[in-house]
């Protein structure tokens, strides 16, 4: 083995989750539906006019997305639980707030969900305080645990190439239409070619694809539009699905009924694609969207660069992906090297 990175394919351009991404789709009926139908069991929490005033104020003004508001919104009465009847959000101290951190860890709560919750307190105490006149924020003086540094899992050039090209082995079911194979091929292409999130290639219309000037535009999180290249390889796949699927308009990826394919249908999809193949790792639809910055980075591509295509806000956030370049290299090179 030496330590070259592999050679940047053609294809790569120089829970629950399911119902919030349902709801991002549907979000004049879905923002509004009965909190005991989103989070059974919440229907005896008595209607919070502070709480409701910030999801508002979250929809309305910050423009965010119906999936964190379902998030902030259940971290924020999930505390209200903890703290029972009688806590108010203008009485409430830090040592309450302890005391909840504290449950969470006892629970054995992720550390990435413990974060999530206290920045859904955090930013309601931050809003109360800018709007409402709160004199003081009670979180300030709550320390979080730091977060856990697991590198992202990574597929290699040739595991993408065996994956992106299983679709087209696997015999058609009676029941799946004759141009499953093509679209599952043509969703997996521009997964990898192009970096999206899963919600993110749901969420395509045939409209947002222009072959002109070979780019896709997506609509990412906080609902920032980017244009994100797309190889060639890909373009062809996407081609040749919607001839046989004759998709002229509308969404981009359909079902058997020609309606927009889930998320969920997306993933399950991937998973048995992933069946056929000889690779033992767990790949999930994120896992090509991590293979997709790395084989940039391996192959010379600036972090800057590769932060934009990803549609991250920070680039700490895109600064992980250095660290599984580098645990490569030096993989590469302690098998390599004589004096290793």
């Amino acid at each position: 083995m030496h330590s070259h990175p592999e050679p940047l394919p053609k294809r790569l351009y120089s829970l629950e989750i399911s119902r919030a991404l349902w709801l991002a789709r549907f979000p004049g009926y879905g923002l509004r539906l009965s909190v005991s139908v989103l989070f059974p069991g919440m229907s005896h929490l008595k209607k919070d006019r502070l709480l409701e005033r910030y999801i508002q104020y979250l929809e309305v003004e910050r423009n965010a997305s119906p999936r964190t508001i379902i998030a902030y919104r259940h971290a924020l009465e999930k505390f209200k639980r903890f703290a029972g009847d009688k806590a108010s959000w203008q009485t409430c101290t830090a040592q309450q707030f302890r005391a909840f951190l504290l449950d969470c860890m006892k629970a054995s709560m992720a550390r990435s969900y413990v974060r999530l919750t206290f920045a859904a307190l955090r930013s309601f105490y931050k809003y109360r305080v800018e709007r409402e006149g709160l004199r003081d924020n009670p979180l300030r003086e709550v320390q979080l645990p730091k977060m856990e540094k697991k590198l992202p899992i990574v597929l290699s050039v040739g595991q993408v190439d065996e994956l992106l090209t299983a679709p087209r082995k696997v015999e058609r079911r009676t029941q799946a239409p004759t141009w499953s194979a093509a679209r599952d091929a043509a969703m997996m292409e521009l997964f990898y070619s192009s970096g999206l999130r899963l919600s993110e290639l749901a969420a395509l219309n045939v409209a947002d694809l222009d072959t002109f000037s070979e780019t896709v535009r997506v609509i990412g999180k906080g609902r920032k539009e980017r244009i994100v290249p797309v190889g060639q390889i890909a373009l062809k796949a996407i081609q040749q699905y919607r001839f046989e699927a004759s998709v002229q308009s509308g969404p981009l990826f359909i079902s058997k009924l020609r309606k927009r394919l889930s998320s969920r249908s997306i993933w399950v999809m991937l998973k048995k694609h992933l069946s056929q193949t000889s690779i033992q790792l767990r790949v999930s639809p994120h896992k090509l969207r991590h293979s997709f910055a790395t084989h940039l980075l391996d192959n010379g591509a600036d972090l800057r660069s590769v932060q934009t295509l990803l549609g991250h806000a920070n680039l700490s956030t895109t600064q992980i992906y250095t660290h599984v370049t580098t645990e490569r290299l030096k993989k590469a090179y302690n098998e390599a090297h004589p004096r290793a």
